[in-house]
C-alpha cells in the first residue's frame, strides 16, 4: 500500500474519532444538563411541599380564631391567596359535615346517594345499601337483601364483613356489590370524620345534595347559586326545605386544601383533615395527609372529589 492511501485511511480514523467523541461529548452535556435539570425540580417540589403544608397549619390556625375577628377565616370553601417569599399559596378550608359519613348518615341518605348519584336502580340501590349495613353492624345477621360472611365466602371473596364501623372511606369498595365504577361516582362525597347524622348545607356540594330524597339538579343548583351569593355577601345562607331531616350542624372537623406554585411551574398540593382538641400542647389532631390534585374542579374542591380517603396520618 502506497504512503497517499496509508494518509486516507488515517484521516477517515480521524474524522471517524472526532464524531465519535463529538457525540460522546453531547451525549454527555445532555445528560449532565437533564440531571441539573432534575435537581432543580426536586428542590422546587421539596420548596413547594415544606410551603404547604405550612399553609395547611395557617389554615387550620385562622379557622379556629373566634368569630368576633373582622378578619377570621370560616371552613366555608371561600379560597384565600397569598404569597411567601416566591412562592403563591391558595388554600380553602370546609367544614368535614359537609359530606355523607359513612358511619352515622341515617339510611335514606346513603341509599339517595347510590341511586341519585351512582345511577343505581331502586333494587340494586336497596341491595347494596343493607351490604353497607351489614358491614358495618356489630351483628352476623344479615339484613333481608344484605351480605354476612356466607355471602361473602359464595362470591369467592378472601374477605368478609368486619362488623365494625369503616375505618377509611376505601374501605367501602369491600363491600358485595361495590364496584370500582360505584366508588369513583361517590367517594367525593363521602366521609368517616364528621360523625353527624347530617350534613352542613352551607358547604355541601351537589352531588350531597342530590343524595337526598326530593332534591332534583335544578333545584340543587339554584341552591348552591343563592348559597354561593350569600356567603360572598357575608349574608345568611338561604333556606332549603327540601334538605329537612338531613341537615346538620358543623362539625369541628376541617379538611383542608393547599396548593403551592413556584415560579419555575412546579406545583404540590396537600390534603388534610383537621380536629381540634383541647390539648395545649397538641392543639390538633391530624386525621388525614396526604398528596391532593393541584388543579381540582369547583365540584371536587366542594367535594372532595380527588380525595381516595386511604392516605396515612401526618408523620
Amino acid at each position: 500500500m502506497n504512503i497517499p492511501s496509508q494518509r486516507g485511511i488515517a484521516l477517515i480514523v480521524v474524522l471517524w474519532l472526532t464524531v465519535l467523541i463529538a457525540v460522546i461529548g453531547s451525549s454527555f452535556a445532555y445528560s449532565m444538563r437533564g440531571e441539573a435539570l432534575a435537581a432543580r425540580n426536586t428542590m422546587s417540589l421539596a420548596q413547594a411541599r415544606a410551603a404547604a403544608d405550612g399553609a395547611v397549619e395557617r389554615t387550620a390556625f385562622e379557622v379556629s380564631r373566634p368569630r368576633v375577628a373582622a378578619d377570621a377565616w370560616n371552613a366555608d370553601g371561600q379560597p384565600h391567596a397569598w404569597t411567601e417569599g416566591e412562592v403563591a399559596l391558595t388554600a380553602t378550608a370546609y367544614d368535614e359535615s359537609a359530606r355523607i359519613d359513612l358511619n352515622t348518615a341515617p339510611d335514606a341518605l346513603l341509599k339517595g346517594l347510590l341511586q341519585n348519584v351512582a345511577g343505581l336502580d331502586q333494587e340494586a340501590a336497596q341491595r347494596t345499601l343493607e351490604a353497607i349495613l351489614d358491614w358495618r353492624d356489630a351483628d352476623d345477621l344479615k339484613h333481608p337483601n344484605g351480605a354476612e360472611a356466607p355471602e361473602y365466602q359464595a362470591a369467592g371473596s378472601k374477605y368478609v364483613p368486619t362488623n365494625a364501623p369503616f375505618e377509611s372511606v376505601g374501605e367501602l369498595q369491600r363491600v358485595l356489590g361495590m364496584t370500582p365504577a360505584l366508588m369513583t361516582r361517590i367517594a367525593h362525597t363521602l366521609t368517616i370524620y364528621s360523625r353527624q347524622p347530617g350534613v352542613n348545607l352551607m358547604t355541601a356540594g351537589r352531588d350531597v345534595l342530590l343524595a337526598m330524597p326530593g332534591v332534583t339538579p335544578e333545584l340543587a343548583d339554584t341552591f348552591i347559586a343563592t348559597r354561593d351569593d350569600a356567603l360572598k355577601n357575608h349574608l345568611p345562607i338561604p333556606p332549603f326545605p327540601q334538605a329537612q331531616g338531613f341537615a346538620g350542624a358543623a362539625s369541628p372537623v376541617w379538611r383542608i386544601h393547599v396548593v403551592a406554585r413556584m415560579p419555575d411551574g412546579v406545583t404540590f398540593a396537600r390534603d388534610a383533615v383537621l380536629r381540634p382538641v383541647m390539648d395545649a400542647r397538641r392543639p390538633m389532631v391530624t386525621l388525614l395527609w396526604q398528596e391532593g390534585a393541584a388543579e381540582p374542579t369547583s365540584e371536587a374542591t366542594a367535594s372532595g372529589k380527588s380525595e381516595q380517603q386511604n392516605g396515612t396520618g401526618k408523620p
